[in-house]
């Protein structure tokens, strides 16, 4: 059972969702400057994805890393933009009209309710979206969000490298060393990616005896907008 609470306007752990930050600054955006202009393939306009780059405040993905390669950025080159632009128009929160992407009237009910719209989104992109849609390797692994979630409620209450957390799954064998690689990418792209762009897993550089690693964790986010079998398992393993 997977089952996504709804939190109040006020709940500070909203904010850890970058995804969240992203879809209100594209509504507010658009709010406030008459819609966003469309390319003729109806991708945003370059001119709101540089200003998107500058104010959305993505983890790894800002000014310096955007313009390091070219001077303009488009949609694509900006995956958080290209999958907000998705997600708004699937879930009915935006459309096209007239070349330009301009917000419908459900979409104009959550300018000023950041819970609602995380309750929007959050459980259709986590459960619902096809990841390896937009992923370099086409590819998803095998299982599904019942389990992932529900194991890893309770093993990442301490942390876990990105290894550590496929290991949970599929054994240990697999490493960046060996020609399990490919399938740790897949699972890392397809669900630790999504979880940490929806604000639900933190991921934190730390170095150690074999060199660099990043550690994965449930952030508060996870505990207040989560409802999962487990959970009684995780407050028996915190009293312990």
């Amino acid at each position: 059972m997977i089952e996504f609470r709804e939190l109040t306007d006020d709940n500070p752990v909203l904010q850890q969702s970058p995804l969240l930050r992203a879809g209100l600054c594209t509504m507010e955006y658009a709010a406030e400057n008459g819609g966003i202009g469309l390319t003729a393939t109806k991708a945003f306009q370059r001119k709101f994805v540089h200003w998107a780059v500058e104010h959305v405040n993505w983890p790894g993905f800002g000014l310096e890393e955007a313009f390091s390669v070219s001077k303009v950025v488009n949609e694509y080159e900006f995956p958080p933009i290209q999958i907000v632009h998705f997600l708004l128009l699937q879930r009915k929160l935006g459309r096209h009209y007239k070349g330009k992407f301009l917000l419908t009237k459900k979409g104009k009910g959550l300018l000023k309710s950041p819970a609602q719209l995380f309750y929007e989104l959050m459980p259709f992109f986590i459960l619902e979206v096809d990841h390896s849609s937009y992923a370099r390797l086409d590819e998803r692994p095998i299982g599904n969000w019942d389990v992932w979630l529900n194991v890893m409620n309770v093993e990442l209450e301490a942390g876990l490298s990105e290894k550590q957390v496929y290991g949970l799954f599929y054994g240990e064998g697999p490493d960046w060393g060996n020609a399990g690689w490919r399938e740790m990418a897949v699972f890392s792209s397809y669900v630790l990616k999504p979880l940490e762009w929806a604000g639900l897993v933190s991921v934190h550089e730390v170095e150690g005896g074999d060199g660099r690693s990043w550690m994965h964790f449930k952030t508060p986010l996870w505990g207040e907008a989560l409802r999962l079998e487990t959970d009684k398992m995780v407050k028996a393993a915190a009293r312990h």
